[in-house]
């Protein structure tokens, strides 16, 4: 497997649940794909499901355990484990939480926060977490809030919310961020699309490259 170009906005596709959502995967290679161990969402994967999309999956792509609320001493066995290469918090875990964690893990840590004001962008700003990402409500809605807030960030973050190959790419043009998170726009009927996944990232990195975008094996 070989790399052709990739852009300087990372890519993470979030939710996979099948195997062939790994191999389009592969194919793409995004720099993280997403297993969420939320058992709320319809994108659950357990934790076998979870060890055999992580072996399926090409050793240059991260994989990211999407918790809620989850015990922290759990999410450090899986990232011991190898199951996941980043953790990534969707519920109330505060600086505590985080304080616990880096006492469990040296892994990287990404906060998720709902943005609906100002006073959210600052919190995020103020997170201790090595990344923070910025959603509309709990995510996964495929909703979008307010992108002029984005204005206040003052640190590298994860996008997400309401983005799909449509306007992905003026999304990055103007804001920069430093990755692009989708789920519900890559899918149909609830299941990750192919062709949906493959335009998402070309759609990021067509003004890097031209001609084909990922690679080949």
């Amino acid at each position: 497997m070989r790399q052709e170009e990739k852009s300087k906005i990372k890519i993470k596709l979030c939710g996979l649940m099948r195997p062939s959502d790994v191999e389009v995967a592969n194919l793409l290679c995004p720099d993280y794909v997403g297993f969420v161990f939320f058992q709320n969402s319809r994108r659950y994967v357990s934790l076998e499901r979870a060890r055999t999309l992580k072996e399926l999956l090409h050793p240059d792509i991260l994989a990211v355990g999407v918790f809620v609320d989850e015990k922290p001493e759990t999410v450090a066995a899986l990232l011991s484990a190898g199951v996941i290469d980043l953790a990534q918090f969707h519920g109330s875990e505060d600086e505590a939480y985080i304080r616990r964690m880096r006492e469990l893990t040296e892994k990287l840590l990404i906060k998720a926060f709902s943005v609906r004001s100002a006073a959210d962008i600052e919190r995020a700003c103020e997170s201790s977490a090595d990344f923070v990402l910025l959603d509309a409500g709990d995510g996964g809605t495929g909703t979008a809030f307010e992108r002029e807030l984005l204005a206040g960030m003052n640190r590298p973050y994860f996008l997400a919310g309401g983005l799909d190959a449509s306007n992905v790419g003026e999304v990055v043009r103007r804001w920069q961020p430093y990755a692009v998170d989708v789920s519900s726009g890559i899918e149909t009927d609830g299941l990750k699309d192919a062709e949906k996944m493959q335009a998402f990232v070309e759609s990021v990195r067509k003004d890097r490259t031209e001609g084909r975008t990922y690679y080949g094996k």
